[in-house]
């Protein structure tokens, strides 16, 4: 089983820290998208986010998408160009 990369790790442990998610799953789509806008050679720029947080009761899909860009932005600022995201309550 490959090793998680240094941008996914990031990403779980600021997911986890602000939503203390029941489930996670966290998937570089980067080999997908190259060739494609923002695809960088080295990969970690494309990924699939799959959460489940009881933080996210009582808010929108659009709130909870802002929050999760939010805990996001530096790994925004520092090469990640795309995240797809599946985002539920329990």
């Amino acid at each position: 089983m490959p090793q998680p990369s240094d941008r996914t790790s990031r990403i779980r442990d600021l997911l986890t820290e602000a939503f203390e998610p029941l489930h996670l799953k966290i998937t570089d789509d980067s080999a997908r998208h190259a060739g494609h806008a923002g695809a960088a050679p080295g990969g970690e720029t494309h990924f699939n986010v799959e959460i489940t947080s009881a933080a996210f009761e009582g808010l929108s899909r659009v709130q909870i998408q802002r929050a999760v860009m939010m805990v996001l932005q530096t790994e925004f600022d520092t090469g990640l160009h795309a995240l797809s995201l599946q985002a539920k309550m329990p």
